[in-house]
This record gives structure tokens, sequence and C-alpha cells, in this order.
């Protein structure tokens, strides 16, 4: 049984065409991944769904009745002055009942109407007949349900941490226990902990659920269908992120296939009509008006030819355009000269926010190739760790020592120095010896093709502008890029480019992002934040994430290892000129190494 489908459906905005043939169904416990590029026209759909705009053409059926679809939100507003309660109480059909009897309450308080109690009294009388108290705990038991404390519920809604507020968001989507939900962008600004919260509870969750996301891994946990959005409609895959991939791979493996299948029989077919057309045409010119013989000759030739070009015609209707490679990030990038191995080095820093100690004796070195993934939950102190990296901030004790060879370039800082009348074209000329061609291929690298290079800056989305800055950054002269949350605004097309990009810089990269596919893709090395304190792991996230899941005697013995690593290779850099010095430092060197030879034999029988 479905309980959502769409049957051609077509959305026109301003009198373009946004998309058209779009088909979708939902059945009952689904959980159906929307995913294409951005201002696709995916959030459009929603609205249509639930009749907050009309759609052009086509035809929607609805299996469950609507008041039994739930939408969570996209974003919540900033300045919402509603408390947490209020803002999950609002709209329901007791909420202003609720808001009378309040009013009542204050009125009788004040003992200027003789008549105050009756009102009060006939107010009471509707919102008990309404079951106003048991749905006031129903609503408290929800928030608590989702993790909002009492000391958050008279706290402005607006003013919470985003995953507060997606929890709330959430809370009031399902507080009519919906068959239905449809979900925009529900991951946007959760760190990784709230998001694999909320795929344990959509596991759980007893209806169908309809999700917007660019969050890969996200997708691959929850979904079990995936429709792909396109100008030209839907195609549904089974599976999620990963499997919608490989079918993806195999189509384009088949289409291919059947492309040069095609032009063969193009190019056979021409062939053939050629030397049937030369035939006719010498048997023609023979045949004058006195030669039945030739003339029969040149008919059958004509009906040769022209049986090819109906051939040629039927072929042509059915023509299969050849499939489009995407561009490869092929620009030559040459290392920035850096003839040390130590780019930067931490050293005991530590740093507070007034009263609020943020970060606790950070040690942290960066040497030529690191690609050091920042994760931690939100409000951990990420990107405090990155403004005293580049010199943002000052540590309030510590060292940061850089080298004089060291070039920082900031993902944010491209951003906001974004001209807004300059040309998508214009921004990237202003780099250093940057010709046209060259620079058009580089966009188009990027997804910015034909003649969207001349678009102005100022008419950009958000995520338009963030692979402009990206581009200018990737290409400019630093040596170490620092960058915090530069997918954020991003479609999946645009995360893998940005991957492909970070995997050939020759750099060194300081990276905070909340998407696992791109920090298991670049990283090889994990500093992890929590409760102030930084641990450094030398291996990539994807060994982090296992060295997470070990017990907790084998992370410490795995954490002490990591310690000597780094501590090793603090000291491996610090070279003296003096003799006496010297030997202490390899004596130490030695020692370091004996202990972490003796620790990985305790990993290795406590993993045995």
């Amino acid at each position: 049984m479905f309980l959502l489908k769409l049957e051609k459906v077509a959305m026109e905005i301003g009198g373009n065409r946004l998309f058209e043939n779009v088909d979708l169904e939902i059945k009952e416990n689904e959980r159906v991944a929307l995913i294409g590029e951005n201002d696709i026209g995916k959030t459009t759909l929603l609205k249509g769904i639930l009749g907050l705009v009309p759609f052009h053409s086509g035809n929607i059926y609805f299996g469950v009745e609507k008041s039994k679809i739930g939408i969570m939100p996209q974003d919540m507003p900033e300045n919402l002055a509603l408390t947490a309660k209020e803002w999950v109480m609002e709209g329901h059909p007791n909420d202003p009942l609720k808001k009378e009897l309040d009013r009542c309450a204050e009125f009788l308080a004040k003992g200027n109407d003789p008549n105050a109690v009756e009102i009060y009294n006939r107010r009471l009388q509707r919102y008990l007949d309404a079951g106003g108290y048991e749905w006031e705990a129903e609503m408290e038991n929800l928030l608590k349900r989702f993790g909002i404390s009492e000391d958050l519920w008279d706290v402005p809604a607006g003013s919470l941490s985003g995953g507060q507020k997606t929890r709330l968001k959430l809370a009031k989507s399902v507080r009519h226990s919906p068959e239905l939900l449809l979900l925009d962008e529900p991951t946007n600004h959760l760190d990784l902990e709230t998001v694999r919260w909320l795929e344990n509870w959509l596991s759980r969750f007893p209806g169908s659920v309809l999700f917007i996301s660019h969050e890969r891994e996200f997708i691959d946990h929850t979904a079990t269908v995936t429709y792909e959005l396109t100008k030209a409609g839907t195609k549904k895959y089974a599976g999620g992120y990963s499997s919608y991939k490989r079918q993806k791979e195999q189509e384009m493996k088949s289409l291919q296939y059947l492309y040069e299948k095609q032009e063969q029989e193009r190019k056979k077919l021409l062939e053939t009509i050629a030397r049937y057309k030369s035939w006719y045409e010498r048997a023609n010119a023979k045949a004058g008006v006195r030669n039945p013989y030739a003339q029969k000759k040149a008919a059958k030739q004509a009906a040769k030819f022209k049986a090819k070009e109906r051939a040629l015609e039927r072929l042509e209707a059915k023509k299969i355009e050849k499939p489009e490679e995407p561009e490869r990030i092929s620009a030559s990038l040459e290392a920035a000269d850096f003839s040390g191995k130590q780019m930067l080095q931490m050293n005991d820093v530590s740093f507070s926010y007034g009263k609020r100690r943020v970060l606790e004796k950070v040690n942290l070195p960066i040497a030529r190739g690191d690609r050091i993934a920042v994760v931690g939950k939100n409000g951990s102190g990420k990107t405090t760790l990155l403004k005293l990296l580049t010199g943002e901030l000052a540590p309030g004790s510590g060292t940061v020592t850089r080298s004089p060879q060291l070039k920082i370039g900031q993902f944010f800082q491209e951003l906001e120095n974004l001209h807004p009348d300059r040309t998508i074209l214009d921004e990237i000329l202003s780099l250093p010896e940057m010709k046209s061609a060259e620079a058009r291929t580089i966009l188009a690298c990027f997804l910015f093709r034909r003649d969207t290079v001349y678009k102005k800056i100022r008419d950009l989305s958000m995520g338009e502008k963030c692979r402009v800055a990206f581009v200018k950054l990737y290409f400019s002269s630093a040596n170490l890029l620092v960058l915090d949350e530069p997918v954020n605004y991003f479609d999946i097309p645009a995360r893998e480019r940005v991957e492909e990009a970070l995997e050939q810089f020759p750099g060194s990269i300081v990276l905070v992002a909340h998407d696992p596919y791109l920090l298991r893709k670049v990283s090889n090395k994990v500093v992890h934040i929590e409760n102030g304190k930084a641990a450094v792991f030398s291996g990539g996230y994807a060994e982090w994430e296992n060295r997470r899941s070990l017990s907790p005697s084998a992370q410490i013995l795995a954490n002490e290892w990591e310690r000597l690593k780094l501590q090793y290779e603090q000291l491996i850099t610090q070279e003296s000129g003096d003799p006496e010095e010297e030997e202490e430092r390899m004596k130490q060197l030695k020692r370091i190494q004996r202990e972490m030879e003796q620790l990985q034999k305790k990993m290795d029988d406590a993993g045995s």
C-alpha cells in the first residue's frame, strides 16, 4: 500500500520549468531519500506535496490523511521569541485555549473584575473538556523523549544549539503521531554524535519517511530507497547512497556500450547508403529511356538505399546521446617551496573565553603532508583550535611556532573576500598567472560550465559562492589549507569534486567537517577534542573510528601509544648542534621506541 504517489508532476516558477515528469511512490515503512543538485527543486517538491505551492501539471495521490503527514522544516527563525515548549505546542487546537486560560488567570490575579472568577471557570471547563492538561503532560513527555531537558523548556527556541533545534523540530513534527514524515536537510549544522542519534531514532520510527539530504553516510544508514531528481524527472534506485552510486556507474557503463553500438550501426548504415546511392547513380546514368534492364537495376539500388535511409531515421529517432564524463581535476599544482619538515607546532596551548576553559595544554605538530581531521561535538572548541593555528586568536598560555615559509590559506577568508560585482571568471582570473583557458577548465571541473562563469558573485547561491571561494583558495600559493566546514552548502557532486581536489593537494590540510565521507577520503591524522583536551591520532578517520570501537582497556593502550608516537615525532625534528643534547635526544628516541614496541605487543595480545 502506498502512502504517497506522484505521477508526471511538473513545476514552473516565473514561467521557467523547474522539473517535469516526476514520479515518486512511498510505501509503508519505507525510508526514501530525495537527492539532486542544489536549486533543482527538492524543497519546492516537498512544498508541492504539502499544498504550499501548486504543481503546474501531473497528479498527486494520498494513501494517508493529510493530518497524518508530519513536516520537519529545514530552518527555524533565529529570532524566534517563543520558548521551546511554546513552539512545540504552537498550532495545536488546544494551544489557543491554553493561551486564553492563561490570560484569564492573569486577569483573575489582579482582582479588579467581580466577573473574573466566572469567566475563568468557563475557560477552565472548556480546557478540561478538550483534555488540555493531559495534552500538556503529553507535550512535556514528548520534549523529554527527544532529549529536551526541563531547564530548556523556557529558553527561547531560536537561541538553542543546532542539535537541540533538530530535536525540537523533530518533536514538533511527530506530536500528532504522523504516518508519513517529511524532512528537509535534517542533518544541517549537526555534529556527528547528534546525526547518529537521528539515524537511530529514524530507524525506530513506526511510519514512513521522505527526506532531502546531501549527507551520503546519513543516506546510507537511513534510506531503503533513493530517488534522484533532475530537470527531466526522477529515477528510483534501491538502497542508500552507496547502492545508488553503484547502480549509477553500471547505468553509465551500459549507456556507453549502447552509445558505441549505436555509433557503429550509424557508421555502417551511412557507408551502406553511400555505396547503394553510388550504385544507383551509375545504374541510372546507364539506363536512359531505352534500357529496361538498367532501369530495373537502378530502381533496385534506389529501393535498397531508401530502406537503409529509413533504418537510419529509426535509429536517429531513438538516438542515445553520448554519456557525459565528468571533467577530472587535472590542473597541475606544484607544492609551494618548503624546505623543512615541520610547518607549525603548538606546545601546551590553552585558551579560555572569559572563565570558560575551551582548550587545555594542546600539543599539536603539523608537518608537510599532514591532512588533519579535527573532530568533536559542537561547541567543543574545533573552530577555536583553527583560529589559534592561524593566529586569529592568541593562546592564553603556551606557544604556537610557525615556520617562516608557512603560507596559510583560510576558506572563510576567501569567502569573505569575494567581490560582489565580479563574475566567477573574473574572480579566478584575479589569481596570479591565471590564464582564461586554464580558468575555464578549472571552473568546469568545479561544475561551473559554459555561460555560468559570467554570473556575478552577488547573484550566486551560498553553495556557488563557497565553490568559488574554494577554487580561489585551492589555487592560491598556500601550503597549509585551513578549512572550517567547507562543504556545508555543497550538494553531493560538489562534495565529490572537493574530495578529489583535496586528495591531490600537495601541501598540508587542517579540516573541520561533519561529513564522514570527506573525512575518510582526505585525512591521515585525527585530532579529537573532548572536555578541552585534544587527543592526536596518527591514522586516518576510518582508523580512528575503529579505534573508538575498542574496549576501554584496549583504548587506554592505544591512546598511550599515540601519545608516545606524538612525542617521538616532536623529538625527531628537534636536532641540536650541541653533541651532549644530541646524545640525550637519541637516548630519548630509543626509549620511546622501546616503549612503543612493548605497547604494540600488548595491543596485539589483547586483540588475539
